[in-house]
């Protein structure tokens, strides 16, 4: 497995874990539960890619600029995830809010599949594009573990 797969599974959770809240209502077990492993995703996944995804790429001039883009979206979700997290589930302003983290989510996903995988597929040689899998997976799995949301600004 290369460095770009490993992160689309990822991706694909996030995704599917957006998708469903979209589909909850009010203040909910279903809502409180994937929620809470939306946040965890997110926040393994951004700590673990910076990691082990960016900061190989900041080396290169040709993909500093969109790696930094990319570290920028994390904290950008991560302040949308903490000002949900100071808003009850049941409230109309919640679900509005939430919007914006699904948008931005997608939005950031779709931007690194699309033009920052590219880049990096023309700095990185394939050797590397499997050293940085295994490293991604073993940080991620480390962060998934914690299971307290750990946001990217910490890593």
């Amino acid at each position: 497995m290369n460095i770009f797969e490993a992160l689309r599974l990822s991706h694909e959770i996030q995704r599917a874990l957006a998708a469903q809240i979209l589909e909850t209502q009010g203040d909910s077990p279903e809502r409180n539960h994937l929620y809470t492993e939306l946040k965890h995703e997110l926040a393994a996944h951004a700590a673990a890619e910076e990691r082990c995804f960016y900061l190989p790429l900041i080396e290169h001039d040709s993909s500093m600029g969109q790696s930094r883009h990319g570290m920028a979206e994390h904290h950008e979700m991560d302040e949308l995830v903490d000002e949900l997290n100071k808003m009850d589930f049941a409230s109309s302003g919640w679900l509005a809010h939430f919007k914006k983290l699904h948008h931005k989510v997608f939005h950031h996903l779709d931007d690194e599949e699309s033009a920052i995988f590219q880049l990096a597929g023309k700095v990185l040689n394939e050797a590397q594009k499997i050293s940085l899998a295994k490293a991604y997976e073993e940080e991620y799995a480390k962060f998934r573990l914690l299971k307290t949301p750990v946001s990217s600004a910490e890593s």
